[in-house]
């Protein structure tokens, strides 16, 4: 576990994904924020996971507040939750989450014009957000279990090496094992994995299927 701790405003923290990143985070002992953009259904959330390091106010709030922000809501939902808190992820750490699924058709692979939702987000919130892409193949179910060992590995992407460290770190906190995997352009490979396991997990039947990086030297 990192000896850095943070306060991470998890944006859309009363899904699933979001959800089970707070849960985690806050017992590793970081300051977590759940934000929503209604503040009173963040406030349930945090109440639920009942940590004294886990709160719940408005999206506004939280990546005001926070030194890390993390986005975790739907696609469709991704630009006009980063508009409304544009001015408070400036000099700070964005980790998109973001997978662009476009139902009904969730199995098709259809990245978006800009590449990938992770450089879309970096178009959204410009050059002065370090953007970060990581946790699109970690399953939501096994994040929110605290006692599910994850066996996923999480592919972690963007232009400042510094933050993608610093991601990394937050993954090992969170209890997975990550990997740096080069620029934020190769967010595409991430985002497009995600529907290749959703085809996955209802073809094999398989309860969150997800990656393993192999051939490593420790034999992970």
């Amino acid at each position: 576990m990192s000896e850095a701790r943070y306060t991470i405003a998890v944006l859309g923290g009363t899904g699933n994904q979001g959800y089970g990143l707070a849960l985690r985070w806050g017992a590793a002992g970081h300051k977590v924020m759940i934000g929503s953009r209604d503040a009173s259904r963040a406030t349930d959330a945090a109440s639920e996971i009942n940590n004294p390091n886990v709160s719940g106010v408005a999206n506004e709030e939280a990546a005001a507040g926070a030194d890390i922000v993390v986005l975790t809501v739907p696609f469709g939902a991704q630009e006009p939750t980063l508009k409304s808190v544009h001015e408070h992820v400036q000099n700070k750490i964005l980790v998109d989450v973001s997978v662009p699924l476009v139902p009904p058709k969730v199995m098709r692979v259809q990245l978006p014009e800009e590449g990938s939702a992770a450089q879309r987000a970096q178009a959204l919130v410009g050059k002065n957000v370090r953007v970060v892409s990581a946790f699109q193949n970690v399953s939501a179910e096994h994040l929110r279990d605290p006692n599910h060992t994850i066996e996923c590995d999480v592919l972690v992407s963007g232009d400042d090496k510094d933050a993608r460290e610093v991601v990394v770190k937050l993954a090992e906190d969170a209890g997975m094992k990550a990997w740096h995997v080069g620029g934020l352009n190769n967010a595409a490979a991430a985002e497009a994995l995600t529907s290749l396991l959703i085809f996955i997990n209802k073809r094999y039947k398989i309860p969150g299927a997800g990656i393993r990086i192999t051939g490593t030297p420790d034999g992970g």
